[in-house]
């Protein structure tokens, strides 16, 4: 009997703990739900604020993330203060989450950081063609943590910001001009003066190629069993491609109706009686 009377009780004080809770609960799911609301809402208005501003879409990217999380921790201690957590308290647990969240995090933090000197130095920005930690690609977007390339064969890859700040990266479209360095190799009973004649007539012919800087050909090598031609020729970067495939395809039909021959490897094959 005495159990079942205590057994009441803590019934008892669970429905009144319950009973005192539901208010500041109810308030709280108010709060959160006008909270999300208001989230959205102010992002969608920085959104728009940068669409109607010509600022770098770099900036855009990582201050619309950071505003985004900022507002949503706000938002999460402004609900468990609401549910009675006192705040000093509350300051204590976060700052104790805090520090066991950036011991296990390291390497998220470093990427935060590699995205804040990444907007700082801008050393690429959105749409420019860079090749970073053994990827070539175009930059699609810049985040808090990482960076998207949308390669050559139209793939995404993802490459954290904390490898990018500290490692070599190779900005194609920081010039609005890039140098090609092409090598073929003649024979050696062909003519080194025909040859660099038709090279230098390749790149006259195309409108693409740029004829200040002039184009150059030297004698970059002589090897085993070819003279190897070295061509230096300058194109804008938005026809440095198409530039660099005609010189190509060019320069062999070029060199075929000229008779000047370009060696390959050849295996002979005797048959043994």
């Amino acid at each position: 009997m005495e159990d079942l009377k205590n057994y009441q009780q803590h019934i008892d004080k669970a429905i009144d703990w319950i009973w005192n809770l539901l208010p500041n609960l109810i308030l709280a799911i108010i709060l959160l739900i006008v909270g999300l609301w208001v989230v959205k809402f102010l992002n969608r208005m920085v959104r728009k604020f940068f669409e109607k501003k010509d600022y770098d879409q770099t900036l855009e990217t990582f201050l619309q993330s950071f505003i985004s999380i900022t507002l949503k921790i706000i938002l999460f201690v402004l609900v468990v203060t609401q549910l009675g957590v006192k705040t000093s308290s509350l300051v204590a647990i976060l700052g104790a989450a805090g520090l066991a969240i950036g011991l296990a995090l390291q390497g998220s933090l470093a990427n935060f950081a590699g995205g804040v000197l990444i907007l700082l130095f801008k050393p690429f920005k959105v749409g420019d063609f860079i090749s970073a930690q053994g990827v070539d690609g175009s930059v699609k977007e810049i985040s808090i943590f990482n960076t998207k390339l949308n390669t050559f064969g139209n793939q995404v890859a993802i490459i954290p910001n904390g490898q990018l700040s500290n490692g070599n990266i190779i900005n194609y479209n920081s010039e609005d001009k890039r140098r090609d360095n092409y090598t073929i190799g003649i024979g050696y009973s062909s003519s080194i003066k025909e040859a660099k004649d038709i090279l230098l007539q390749i790149c006259a012919d195309n409108e693409n190629i740029l004829k200040d800087p002039i184009p150059e050909v030297y004698v970059g090598s002589l090897g085993d069993s070819s003279v190897n031609l070295s061509l230096r020729y300058w194109a804008k970067n938005e026809v440095f491609w198409p530039a660099k495939f005609y010189v190509h395809e060019e320069s062999k039909l070029r060199f075929d109706d000229a008779g000047i021959e370009i060696p390959f490897p050849q295996r002979v094959v005797h048959d043994v009686d």
